[in-house]
């Protein structure tokens, strides 16, 4: 066992903090570009569902898929007041939420983009497509 004394010397508030140099981050020269695909809903079985679609249509043409990976729910919460004059304390909260995932499918080719394209989903589903 250490002593109270060296414990307290290494971990002395005064000893002085060094600075690691921040490191960026770039594509290696092997690593293969993929698309990213954000999907946003309100309704969680209809993203479920819209995904699954994804994931079968890029599966089709022997795509590699990562994920799906689900994010934060982002939560809109709205407090509204119930009477405009005499009940002033009386409020009704509503919220929305927006349910997100996330795919990732390495090395496609142009008919897996083409595909993807032509996809009609349910309304209600936003989809954002990066190029990575």
């Amino acid at each position: 066992m250490q002593n109270k004394d060296t414990i307290k010397k290494e971990i002395s508030p005064k000893s002085p903090i060094k600075k690691v140099p921040r490191v960026k981050i770039s594509k290696a020269a092997g690593e293969s570009p993929h698309l990213r695909i954000r999907v946003r809903a309100y309704e969680h079985k209809i993203l479920d569902a819209s995904l699954k679609q994804i994931m079968d249509t890029a599966a089709r043409y022997d795509a590699e898929i990562h994920g799906p990976v689900p994010l934060p729910t982002e939560i809109k919460k709205y407090t509204v007041n119930r009477s405009s004059f005499i009940d002033k304390n009386s409020r009704e909260q509503f919220e929305m939420r927006v349910h997100k995932r996330l795919i990732d499918i390495i090395n496609p080719n142009p008919k897996v983009i083409e595909a993807l394209t032509n996809l009609s989903l349910p309304s209600g589903v936003n989809i954002d497509v990066k190029m990575m």
